[in-house]
């Protein structure tokens, strides 16, 4: 074999007898058969893999591992958040059909469900999902589901989940569920009957700003469902943001553990911080903590710009999770798409900020934040 060739071909054989601590990386768009027997073996259901947008061992164990610490029968990975509630929608309605959502969403998903599903002939009504008497007026002989957030962004208002379950059950709906802030260290949707629950693993699951992904998990039937629609829609992962995810994902614990600490001093500081008009922090998510994001409103008398130029150390970042503490603007960025009442219905104004709690000691932010707001009061 000549060099050319040799290096082209150059791999190692007999993998299977070598046991490596990690997963390998299985950077490859196909997969190679021996024969056309084995080819067809495929189809067969005899072998998993045959191009990796139908499927590949790394996004193969992204999706059953956030499976296993949801306590879900299955999941799938995906392109990114807003692509596995996609797909999760879509492996529950069409055309015709109709979503009740909370109003309170992040603003790329209540875009998505307001203005995207339209060209799919699916219709979406936004209620507040705390009033029943709200919810049993947006029932139609067409809706199929219903869709909140564990806590909502960013006002951090926890679902009442089992009310959610039961109002659905009641009326023969299935239940949908976007998981990322609480994460599975916090709370376990699935296991509290909700049908299927999407993460942006981009955020705590990934958890070092490094990689754009997402996950659905939930009953068995509707995950394949909804990984047919990955499929065919092409909304997959690529193999190595698949394993990069992975690998995150084995210090959400200790990560998460440290960011809610951190957020529970914050939120208990500002709180008596003249200058913070509101804090929007929950106090009955888990018994493990309350999550990593503190949601403030800031008073009149400070200066907006100031305050995010006064930062210092902490970025302005227009997401959230990573192992350093960030802020966002939710007028300029996450909300920015909703309308002018949707954003005054919610409360979202100039002086709301959102406040994403890293891994750094408490002390160190809690001054840093504090700086700020005095820096940008105005004379």
């Amino acid at each position: 074999m000549k060099f050319t060739t040799k290096v082209v071909h150059s791999q190692l054989k007999g993998t299977e007898e070598i046991r490596s601590k990690t997963t390998p990386i299985y950077q490859t768009s196909a997969f190679s058969f021996t024969s056309l027997e084995e080819l067809e073996g495929f189809y067969e259901g005899k072998s998993p893999y045959l191009y990796t947008r139908t499927g590949n061992p790394n996004t193969d164990e992204l999706g059953k591992m956030v499976a296993d610490l949801e306590g879900a029968q299955a999941g799938a990975a995906t392109s990114s958040g807003l692509s596995a509630i996609l797909v999760g929608i879509l492996a529950v309605v069409q055309s015709g059909d109709h979503i009740i959502a909370a109003e309170d969403l992040y603003g790329g998903t209540f875009h998505m469900l307001k203005e995207e599903l339209k060209s799919f002939g699916i219709s979406t009504s936004f209620v507040d999902f705390t009033s029943v008497e709200e919810l049993e007026e947006a029932i139609t002989p067409q809706t199929k589901l219903l869709y909140s957030e564990t806590v909502t962004n960013p006002f951090m208002r926890v679902e009442d989940i089992p009310k959610m379950v039961e109002f659905a059950e009641k009326h023969n709906l299935k239940t949908m569920i976007d998981n990322t802030f609480a994460t599975p260290f916090l709370r376990r949707p699935f296991l509290e009957g909700v049908d299927l629950v999407a993460h942006s693993a981009t955020k705590y699951i990934g958890g070092h700003s490094d990689i754009t992904a997402g996950v659905v998990v939930g009953k068995e039937e509707l995950v394949q469902k909804a990984r047919e629609k990955v499929v065919n829609i092409g909304s997959n992962l690529s193999p190595f943001e698949a394993w990069l995810t992975c690998r995150g994902a084995k210090t959400l614990a200790l990560r998460m553990g440290t960011q809610a600490r951190n957020a529970e001093v914050l939120a208990a500081d500002l709180r008596a911080n003249e200058y913070v008009k509101e804090v929007y922090y929950p106090t009955d998510l888990s018994d493990k903590g309350n999550g990593a994001i503190v949601t403030i409103e800031l008073s009149n008398t400070c200066d907006i710009s100031t305050f995010f130029k006064s930062l210092a150390w902490i970025k302005i970042i227009p997401s959230l999770a990573g192992v350093e503490t960030t802020v966002s603007y939710p007028l300029g960025t996450s909300h920015r798409a909703l309308p002018k009442d949707a954003q005054e219905k919610l409360g979202i104004n100039t002086h709301v900020v959102r406040i994403s709690l890293g891994i750094e000691e408490g002390e160190d932010i809690v001054v840093q934040l504090n700086e700020a707001i005095a820096a940008s009061i105005k004379n």
